[in-house]
């Protein structure tokens, strides 16, 4: 177990909380000072990313268990603690979460309704967001989770679309109904650990012990799975997501793809399986074939959009459906895939809606039809539109490419028919997202109000700079992230095979694999 401080604060209490130390100095700020507010905001996200590096460089790829652990008593006589800690996984999501707060502030710039309002929500999200992907305690992971909710909710409801309230309740409806669901599932599994061992704990590395009956387990983990999936989204639970992705603002979008759909993946991940193994390989048949229907019915349903914003929210239920198949294919190659691909997939759909706010901030319409031709005008924003536009469809040496391998490699392992299955996603994916860019970028400039649009500005420029250049980094050398996953999916592996002792899934062959893989 390494330790890091900054200022001498823990790393993890500071990368959670240093963002709202900041959203409350801006609070002092004048409104009428909105540039100052900008940069100061700009400023405090940056920091923060600065100080996750030091998350990334010094983790010990090669250590078990936790890492940069933080626990104090909270409320003892409840067993609530104060209990931080990443892994590979978690370390590697934060990573993710504060350079996409920071890429997502900077766009914001141009946001000119209630700026002091936005940023400081926009920074009390990041803080939320953290917090639920360094909580290693059950109790304090559920308040990250709901508070995470409220900041999200004000970015669509107050400053998005026309159909902004409607995309917003929708958004916290959905939500509420899988974590109320969770919450009941946590109270069982606290009340559970205390009858078969005599302690009152949320500690999640305790209660990731705690021997459950197969019945009770079913329940549990279908609990805790809806309310991931909810979030992910899988299939059929994905209908909140286009509404909420077209009405958010850009950087709302950038932010709800690139890091609120991975905490329904990281939920699999952390509390899911490990919690209840047993109950999550009687689950798999369905799990798979759930992502099966998202992988296919999301690019089907993205290449009939006429709304480039709503074509990417529809890739979105369609690259998840593959992240959340290398899950459930039980073999390293399928997991570390799919947790690469949810990396990736943070990236590459971020900069895609950075592309379509960027197009939006000139013409105020997403409809492809009212463009056309715009490489000749926009040449800076053609290019980079196409290596973005490329990593999404999986093109070897950018980051899609090696994530989406990995996946199919772990299900042709698991049953080649899945695998065949899941590869026609990246058939369409292709198709829809190249004849997107066909008919906004090439052919003539018919639409005269695309005549003379400015290129890239340099704000722009250095918007979209640094995640290119991490879709490239993980295109180009991806064990320098694979390296950092490998003990955290041999033991989350090795874990579920040790506790399957007593129940096994339905004749399937998506499940022996894990068997293999965990020894």
């Amino acid at each position: 177990m390494n330790s890091f401080a900054i200022l001498g604060v823990p790393i993890l209490t500071f990368l959670t909380f240093f963002p709202t130390v900041g959203a409350l100095l801006i609070l002092l700020l004048p409104s009428s000072k909105p540039r100052t507010v900008r940069i100061a905001a700009l400023v405090v996200s940056l920091l923060t990313f600065a100080a996750s590096i030091p998350l990334f460089t010094a983790f010990d790829s090669t250590a078990r268990g936790m890492q940069f652990v933080e626990r104090a008593p909270w409320v003892a006589s409840l067993g609530i603690s104060y209990h931080l800690g990443v892994d590979g996984i978690s370390m590697l999501l934060i990573l993710l979460t504060t350079l996409l707060t920071a890429v997502s502030i900077l766009f914001s710039f141009s946001i000119t309704s209630r700026v002091k309002a936005y940023m400081v929500t926009f920074l009390l999200l990041e803080t939320g967001m953290i917090g639920v992907f360094a909580a290693l305690d059950l109790f304090l992971f559920y308040i990250f989770w709901e508070v995470m909710l409220i900041p999200m909710y004000l970015l669509i409801g107050v400053w998005g679309g026309p159909r902004r309230i409607y995309a917003a309740v929708k958004f916290i409806l959905y939500t509420v109904a899988g974590s109320l669901l969770m919450l009941v599932g946590i109270l069982y599994l606290y009340y559970a650990h205390h009858l078969t061992t005599g302690a009152y704990t949320f500690d999640l590395l305790q209660l990731y012990d705690t021997p459950l009956a197969p019945a009770p387990q079913l329940w549990l983990f279908g609990a805790f799975a809806l309310a991931f999936a909810i979030k992910v989204p899988m299939f059929p639970f994905h209908t909140w997501l286009p509404d909420a992705h077209v009405e958010a603002p850009t950087a709302g979008s950038v932010i709800l793809a690139g890091v609120l759909l991975k905490m329904g993946v990281y939920g699999f991940l952390r509390f899911a399986i490990p919690l209840f193994p047993e109950a999550s390989m009687t689950y798999t048949p369905w799990i798979v074939g759930l992502a099966l229907v998202g992988i296919v019915y999301g690019a089907l349903v993205a290449m009939v959009q006429r709304d480039v914003k709503k074509l990417v929210a529809y890739s979105s239920v369609s690259h998840l459906g593959f992240v959340m198949l290398g899950l459930f294919v039980w073999n390293t190659q399928g997991m570390a895939g799919g947790i690469l691909q949810s990396i990736n997939h943070g990236l590459s759909t971020g900069a895609l809606f950075l592309a379509v706010g960027i197009l939006y901030e000139r013409r105020h319409t997403r409809e492809i039809s009212e463009f056309g031709g715009l490489a000749a005008v926009l040449p800076w924003f053609a290019a980079l539109f196409m290596i973005i536009c490329l990593s999404s469809i999986g093109l070897p040496g950018l980051n899609g490419f090696i994530g989406e391998f990995l996946i199919l490699l772990g299900a042709f392992r698991a049953a080649p028919v899945v695998s065949a299955v899941a590869a026609t996603g990246v058939i369409l994916a292709a198709i829809y997202l190249l004849w997107m860019y066909q008919r906004v970028m090439f052919g003539p400039v018919t639409n005269e109000k695309n005549r003379g649009l400015p290129d890239l500005s340099g704000r722009e420029f250095w918007t979209l700079a640094p995640v290119i250049l991490f879709i490239v980094w993980i295109g180009v050398y991806p064990n320098t992230f694979l390296r950092k996953l490998d003990v955290s999916v041999t033991e989350l592996l090795a874990r579920a095979q040790a506790r399957t002792i007593s129940m096994r899934a339905p004749a399937s062959t998506v499940v022996p694999a894990a068997a293999e893989d965990a020894k």
